[in-house]
This record gives structure tokens, sequence and C-alpha cells, in this order.
């Protein structure tokens, strides 16, 4: 646990809460520390809602299979932020969605009764604690609206193109990174994989887009 204190100021849950204090909150929230493989689930679809996560190191995707076993990717996540707050805070009994590590992945699991319920201390950190972590509901929330905007479109050209400009506006340039790969990106999008690169190979013919793996640059306005 020790060997990763030095990354505990810097996630978003406990922004304002002084460095002397956060040895006291750690101990009174009993933290589990737990590593992962690349694949592996951190939680099962169906597992009981008792656990807010933090991506220490790596980072996780938020997954839901269908009847199928077909899996759709709805998030992923880096390391230093939250997973899987919402439904804890919610009162949902059991998960409805997965959380699979994306990358060899070290997390944080922190019973969320913790936060929500003040202990017999009364710590004074517990009111920046539940501030923090509606903030950061509500960021998650402005990004699956984000999502559904995106998944929304009609055809998987449109799915792509309102994906990559989403894209280039957040980071400010119309060359950029992508984080996913192809199979990521088309689970993430809802389309099939060899549907989409069908795609992306004629928007580089019509001069829409160039593309190497994961970086991509728009070249025009798309119509």
């Amino acid at each position: 646990m020790k060997r990763y204190e030095e990354l505990y100021d810097r996630i978003p849950l406990f922004e304002g809460i002084e460095k002397e204090n956060l040895k006291r909150m750690l101990k009174c929230l009993e933290i589990h520390i737990m590593e992962f493989g690349r694949g592996e689930m951190i939680f099962h679809e169906g597992d009981p809602a008792v656990y807010i996560g933090v991506v220490l190191t790596g980072s996780v995707q938020i997954v839901r299979d269908d009847y199928y076993g077909n899996r759709s990717i709805i998030a992923t996540i880096p390391a230093l932020q939250l997973f899987a707050e919402a439904f804890p805070c919610a009162k949902i009994s059991a998960l409805p969605i997965g959380v699979c590590a994306d990358t060899d992945t070290t997390v944080m699991l922190i019973d969320c009764k913790k936060i929500l319920q003040p202990c017999c201390n009364v710590c004074e950190f517990h009111h920046t604690l539940i501030y923090n972590l509606l903030q950061n509901v509500s960021r998650k929330n402005l990004l699956l609206n984000q999502k559904i905007e995106i998944t929304s479109k009609k055809t998987t050209k449109d799915k792509l193109m309102t994906f990559l400009l989403v894209q280039a506006k957040q980071k400010g340039s119309n060359a950029f990174t992508i984080d996913y790969d192809r199979q990521t990106l088309a689970d993430y999008l809802g389309v099939e994989r060899s549907a989409m690169s069908a795609e992306i190979g004629k928007l580089q013919e019509e001069g829409y887009i160039e593309v190497n793996r994961r970086f991509f640059r728009i070249l025009r306005e798309w119509e």
C-alpha cells in the first residue's frame, strides 16, 4: 500500500484534503488495494453494488454483455479516476455493468457507506469527500450524454466522424491520438469492427481523414 501513497493526493476524490489527514482518512475508509492482470474482471455484472473504485495504475473498461455474449465498451477509465461510483450512491443492489482491467492494473476499492455515512469520529474530511464524489458523478453524466450523442447517429460513418470531431474539440487540434485500438473503438461505437474499418478506409480515400493506427488527422469539414 505504501508504494502508491505518492498517488493519493493526485486523486480527484481526495482533492482539498490536507496531506497530513490522508493517512487518517484512508484508515477510516478501510480501503482495499488490489492488483489485476489485463483482461481480468474486477467487477462482474450482477455483483453487489457496494464499492467505489479508484484506478491507481493502468486503466479499466466499463463493459456490458448482451444476451448473446456480445460485449460493448461503455467507457475506459484512466489512472487516478473513479469507476462504478454511481451505483452504490444510487443504492442499486446489483451492478448492471462489468468492470475489466484494460491493462495490468492496480485499483483502490472503498465501501461507499464509509464515505456517505460519517464515522463515530465525525472526521472533517467526509464533507469534502461527498462534495468531490458529487462532482465526479456529474462529470460522468456529461460524458454519458456525449456518448449517447455519438452512438445515436444512424450510420457507422456518422458515428465514427462524430466521435473524431468530439476528440478534436476536446484536444484542441485536428490531429490527435485516441485511447482505443480498432476493436475497442468498434465496441465503444457499438458497430462491427470490419464495417468500421471499411468506413475508415473510405473516409481516407475521400480525403476526410488521415490515419496511422491510433493517430487521426481531420483534413476537411464533415458534411
